[in-house]
Parts: structure tokens; sequence; C-alpha cells
């Protein structure tokens, strides 16, 4: 178990659980990354009365079981590279994920929005903690010009940082859907006692999705769902916003 090193050995109980202390902030909803700016298309939905307080849990579960599929994916494969000892940062190839996730993401706001995320992720890391692999990969992306996605720096962190690689990609998938249901008490008629519900009963499937995503490589995974697509593409067009995305 990550949390029981040997316990004869005190500097491996001590780094076990500075690195579960850790997780716990990178999935803190308080760690100042906007996160609590993006809806990622709800917003289009519940104005088309698509997405209703009944129907709130389902729809979150076919959430995690595709764009939280995709996502663990790529935080596991981004967790690996971030996590190899005594090499040199593969600068290359921390670009081509981020390269091929874009690719799976046919919704500019959603790309953008999660962009935003991890590279104000990276950056929030790297004012705490001076990681040489976290600067070399916040450089590459800045000299492709090309995007850092928030479920990669989530993984990339966390393999830098020691963190259990289980751990992170429940970590993440936990502060991504309780992100989601965040957005969705200021959109829908939803109090904090069904929020806390919705989201507590939701735990077994991030465990399934977590457990499916160690079977995929990435150029294998998919993700369908095109009435998210849809709303993140349509969410520009409303009249009123609450969300940037």
């Amino acid at each position: 178990m990550p949390l029981e090193p040997e316990l004869d050995d005190p500097k491996l109980v001590e780094s076990a659980y500075l690195a579960f202390l850790r997780l716990l902030q990178l999935a803190d909803s308080a760690l100042p990354i906007g996160a609590l700016a993006h809806s990622f298309g709800l917003e289009s939905l519940v104005e088309a009365e698509m997405l209703t307080p009944p129907g709130l849990p389902d729809f979150l579960r076919g959430y995690l079981e595709e764009a939280g599929m995709l996502d663990a994916v790529f935080c596991r494969h981004a967790f690996r590279l971030g996590g190899r000892n005594g090499e040199g940062f593969p600068s290359a190839r921390w670009v081509e994920i981020n390269d091929r996730l874009s690719a799976l993401k046919p919704a500019r706001e959603s790309r953008a929005g999660s962009a935003a995320l991890g590279q104000n992720f990276l950056a929030a890391v790297l004012g705490v903690a001076e990681c040489q692999a976290l600067r070399e990969a916040f450089e590459a992306v800045r000299r492709s010009r090309g995007p850092v996605y928030h479920c990669t720096a989530f993984g990339l962190a966390a393999g830098v940082l020691g963190i259990d690689e289980e751990c992170a990609v429940l970590g993440f998938l936990h502060q991504a859907i309780a992100s989601l249901v965040s957005a969705c008490q200021r959109l829908l008629p939803i109090g904090q006692s069904e929020a806390t519900r919705i989201l507590w009963n939701l735990k077994p499937t991030m465990i399934e999705t977590a457990g499916r995503s160690r079977d995929y490589r990435i150029d294998e995974v998919s993700c369908f769902m095109p009435l998210l697509d849809w709303g993140a593409m349509e969410h520009p067009a409303l009249s009123t916003r609450l969300f940037i995305s």
C-alpha cells in the first residue's frame, strides 16, 4: 500500500506521508489555477435544458467513463515521464504526449480551458517546489508553443514528487469531478448535501476508470462524448455566461 512503507524505516514513513499530503494539496480545489472558472461545456447543456439535477449523477458517471478515461491514460503516461530516476527529462516525448491529446479534444474551448489549467498548474507547483524536470517541461512547451494539459501536468508533477501512481490518477479524477460538481452547484438547484452525495457515490466509478486506464497506450485510447463537445463549442454563443468555458 502507498501509505504503508517499511515501518521500521522512519525516513520511508515520512516520505510516504509527505507524498500523500502533497497529493492532497495538488488535488485541492483551492489550488490557485483557475479551475472554478470553467464548466467545460456544462453551462451550455444546462442552458439548453439537456442537463438537469436528476440526470447529473448518470451524466458524470458517463463523463468518467469517457472523458475521464482519456485524461486518466494521459495522466498516467505523463506520470511515468516524471518518475524516470537518474535519466534526463524526455522533452520531445513530453511535447508529443500533449500534442496527441490535443488531437483527441475536438472542442477548441475545452482544449483552451484544460491548457490554461495545465500551464497554471505547472506554474503553481514550481512556485513552491524547485524541480528541474518540471522546469524543463515548462520550458519545452514554451519553446514548442504547444499546450500543456491539466491531466498531463498533474501526472508529471506527481511523478516528479514521488507520489504513488495509482493515487495520482485517482487524485486527478477526483478533483476533476469535484470541479464539475462545483460548477453544477452554480448552474443548477443543487444544494451542498446533494453535491456531497453525488461526489461520494461516484468514487467507485473513479476507481474503475483509473483501473481501466492501466490497460491503454495513448495511441489506443479514445473519447466519445459528442454532447459535451457540442456544449463546449456552443458556449461562446451564450447570451450570458458564468464560466470561461
